[in-house]
């Protein structure tokens, strides 16, 4: 199962085309841009807190048969976060001393 590279950060709603390289994920796929994930939520996944790793690159050529971003279109759902920003703050103060290894 292929991720679904959502088009947006969570937090800010800046686009995220398949190609960005500044797109963030969690283990579940939340995402959100590398300054969000940086400035905001101090590697911590406001949902699960967990931490963030570099969103892959699907290839945008089909290098192998049906493999590539045209075969496997990335996701259209705009997603956002459900929680309120004060709840965000205080979530990312409690975990971002603990390492995500740690969490």
């Amino acid at each position: 199962m292929a991720l679904q590279l959502r088009p947006n950060c969570e937090y800010c709603d800046k686009d995220l085309p398949p190609n960005a390289t500044e797109a963030m994920i969690c283990s579940y796929e939340c995402t959100f841009c590398a300054d969000c994930v940086e400035h905001r939520l101090f590697n911590v996944c406001p949902n699960c807190g967990g931490g963030f790793a570099p969103r892959p690159i699907r290839p945008s050529q089909e290098w192998r048969l049906g493999v590539c971003a045209v075969k496997q279109t990335p996701s259209e759902k705009r997603v956002h976060l459900k929680y309120s920003l004060e709840d965000i703050v205080a979530h990312s103060a409690r975990l971002r001393n603990i390492p995500p290894e740690k969490r």
